[in-house]
């Protein structure tokens, strides 16, 4: 205990340590979600690859484009509506932000026109060297909003809505900052009257609350710090809400506890405090490296949204443990009998809620086979569900509501053109020898291009086929003219070199984003051989390509992250029991628990059993291909949490002295009721979050607080005792029975 005690007698200097902590980041933390990156991107993806030739050989105005929806105007093709239309589109070639305007006027695309000729929509190139969304939609929306005040005189039912991919990121940025405050503000006072019920005293119930405040916002404040140099995407400040929220208070709770049966059992308060820095400290350190891991795990993945929540995870699991173990013995000894002030009237003395779990842990062991059989049931059924949940875009209009960028694709569906945000660019490289200017190569090339206008998912396919074919010319006029006068039609279509084409596809507004994604990886399989030409490399890019990337990058390594989860955990289990049968126990049961929350998500948000209940129309048919990943790395760390807790306890009184039925009875009476009220606070904080509009959020929210509440009951409580009572001795081997020395701390109960 020499450490613990250090950390109690040297508490000023910790707790200096902590203040300047506090004074440096937390001036970051208020800033976070104006430097996280609402972006997603797949290093070394073929989409990716596509987006740098957009910027550099195949350069044009509308390498980044958004996509202005004007409702509630006569059509473009008629003189008024062509007048309202060049009245929108005047001011908006003059703003700094856009780098070109493509319309009707220039075009006459009947892809323009709506049905029942009203509305259209506008193409616009945003400049290339402003790089974040946020310095370019907000301001064109301001710009916007302005027109659409100014026209309104002449055309009252007059819309202007921005979406695309950047609309669509920026706005999703302020929807998952406004669900994390809110999901915030509902946990919080919640989770304070959960401690209060267990504490029964104000001061006790207060100081994991402030511990768990404190960890998020240094946490943020760090991730801010990091944001600077290396972008991070916004997912990260959900992650560190939710889990700040839970394992901050959860690892405060523990210590709190402890000091407070060390008063109980008449220690000191600096005794109290050193042997809760002890015991609770290995707990709380040996909880977060299983945590850990499964962060750890998820930086192999090349999303840098995926590594957000790796890095917003390890940050926030590190920054909770070290407030726990380090910060909080030096309160708590400072504290002392003060940890209780403010104990409620007429409540029963702290402890007497352990007779019931002690009665129940002797019932459980009594009848291990019949505790067995109650507990697995309800996981078993559960998890058989597990292997038919489908990865992928979920069906159905799932975006929130309240984004303009929303509206705006609803605006589009109207029009029968919502396939302009799905559109898919094909950019066709032809081999050093060749050119696509040469006559064979081009032949092919126009070939392709008509194979795809003829595909019945395909809507347009503009080309420079199409541009040539507006101006009246053909393909070999094109290639033989002069470059200067070539360059007009060519320009973000052929490179200067001709050697790469670029094909953009624009599909049906009948095409869901999954058929997007599945026309994708078509193009990727046949487009080679369908053009014919040796040597030739076609790359696929556009959003349902990032789709399609996204999806094979999570899925092809869900196994891998899983092994590597489940084998750095035996590890560490491992060092930390000195034991074979306790590591193999956890992980079956953590690997059962997943299961069951993945089943959940079937049947609720896949299959639609009761999903208006949290704010879901229909089914969706499938959840989003980062989910299971993201599920798996966090419930099988937090359902650890509550296996160490427990298992520490029967350690503990089974190298005191304890037969295998009283160390397991023992230690569910010390324990139960800080895991259920650890539980329970986990539960309130995914359920703040299952209430916001980020669907993502939602099911995370969902399938974590299914988890949670199966591990902390039915595994811990009934399962858990079970097997260990049927391993009898053979828990501890190959590990020593017994401590060779010290006095028995089994409390006789």
């Amino acid at each position: 205990m020499t450490l613990a005690r250090l950390l109690v007698r040297q508490r000023g200097w910790i707790g200096l340590l902590w203040v300047v902590a506090a004074c440096v980041f937390l001036p970051q933390a208020g800033r976070v979600g104006s430097v996280l990156d609402v972006g997603a991107r797949i290093r070394g993806s073929e989409s990716a690859a596509v987006e740098r030739l957009l910027s550099g050989p195949l350069a044009s105005s509308y390498a980044r484009v958004g996509v202005l929806v004007v409702g509630g105007i006569p059509s473009p093709d008629v003189a008024d509506g062509a007048a309202a239309l060049r009245r929108i589109v005047w001011p908006l070639w003059e703003a700094e932000q856009v780098a070109g305007v493509f319309s009707y006027l220039d075009h006459p695309d009947t892809l323009f026109l709506a049905p029942g000729g009203r509305g259209t929509f506008v193409l616009v190139g945003f400049a290339p060297d402003i790089a974040k969304p946020d310095q370019l939609v907000p301001p064109l929306r301001r710009l916007t909003t302005r027109l659409a005040d100014s026209l309104r005189a002449d055309y009252p039912a007059l819309t202007l809505r921005w979406t695309g991919e950047a609309a669509l990121n920026v706005d999703l940025r302020r929807t998952s900052s406004r669900d994390v405050a809110s999901a915030e503000r509902r946990a919080l006072p919640l989770t304070a009257l959960l401690l209060l019920f267990a504490f029964g005293a104000v001061v006790a119930a207060l100081i994991p609350v402030l511990a768990g405040a404190l960890a998020i916002t240094i946490t943020l404040g760090v991730a801010a710090s990091v944001a600077q140099v290396w972008p991070i995407s916004i997912l990260l400040q959900s992650v560190v809400v939710m889990l700040g929220l839970g394992l901050g208070i959860d690892y405060a709770l523990l210590m709190v506890s402890r000091f407070r049966e060390g008063l109980l059992a008449g220690s000191s308060p600096e005794a109290a405090a050193e042997q809760a820095a002890h015991h609770a400290g290995h707990t709380i350190l040996l909880s977060a490296a299983a945590v850990a891991l499964g962060f750890t795990a998820l930086l192999t993945v090349p999303l840098n949204e995926m590594r957000a929540i790796a890095v917003g995870g390890l940050l926030v699991v590190i920054v909770s443990a070290l407030l726990a173990t380090t910060l909080l013995p030096g309160v708590l000894a400072a504290l002392g009998p003060r940890v209780d002030w403010g104990r409620l009237p007429r409540r029963a003395p702290h402890g007497s809620g352990a007779e019931a779990w002690t009665r129940w842990g002797r019932w459980v062991t009594a009848r291990p086979w019949t505790a067995l059989l109650l507990g697995a049931l309800p996981l078993v059924l559960l998890a058989v569900q597990a292997p038919r949940l489908r990865t992928g875009l979920p069906r159905g209009d799932w975006l929130p509501a309240s984004m303009e960028s929303a509206r705006a694709l609803e605006d589009l569906h109207a029009m029968g053109r919502r396939g302009v945000v799905q559109s898919v660019r094909v950019v066709v490289q032809f081999p050093e020898a060749g050119s696509a200017t040469r006559a064979e190569e081009w032949d092919s090339l126009a070939r392709f291009n008509e194979a795809l206008g003829a595909d019945p998912r395909i809507e347009r396919v503009r080309s420079v086929f199409a541009v040539a074919e507006a101006r009246g010319l053909r393909w070999d006029e094109v290639v033989t003219m002069p470059e200067p006068l070539a360059r007009p039609i060519t320009r973000g279509l052929v490179s200067a070199d001709g050697r790469m084409a670029l094909l953009e596809v624009v599909p049906r507004d009948a095409v869901t984003p999954e058929g997007a994604v599945a026309l994708v990886r078509d193009l990727r399989a046949t487009a080679v051989s369908r053009i014919g030409v040796r040597g030739v490399r076609v790359l696929v890019g556009g959003l349902p390509a990032f789709n399609a990337d996204y999806q094979d990058a999570v899925s092809g390594r869900f196994g891998a992250i899983v092994a590597l989860i489940v084998v750095g955990t035996l590890f560490a289990l491992f060092f930390g029991f000195r034991s074979i049968l306790v590591p193999l126990k956890a992980v079956v049961l953590n690997l059962l628990t997943v299961a069951a929350a993945f089943g959940a998500l079937v049947l609720v948000f896949q299959e639609g059993h009761g999903a208006r209940l949290f704010g879901v129309a229909e089914p969706l048919g499938a959840v989003f291909s980062s989910l299971p990943v993201i599920v798996f790395s966090i419930v099988f760390g937090l359902s650890m949490d509550y296996e160490v807790f427990l298992m520490t306890r029967v350690r503990e009184a089974h190298f005191a002295g304890a037969g295998d039925r009283e160390a397991i009875v023992d230690a569910l009476g010390t324990t139960a009721r800080v895991i259920t009220s650890a539980a329970a606070i986990m539960l309130v904080v995914f359920a703040a979050f299952m209430l916001g509009d980020f669907l993502l959020t939602k099911m995370l929210g969902f399938a974590l607080a299914v988890a949670v509440l199966l591990d902390a009951t039915v595994v811990r409580m009934l399962i858990g005792p079970a097997l260990l009572q049927l391993a009898g001795r053979w828990n501890w081997w190959p590990g020593s029975s017994r401590r060779p020395a010290g006095p028995s701390r089994v409390q006789k109960r």
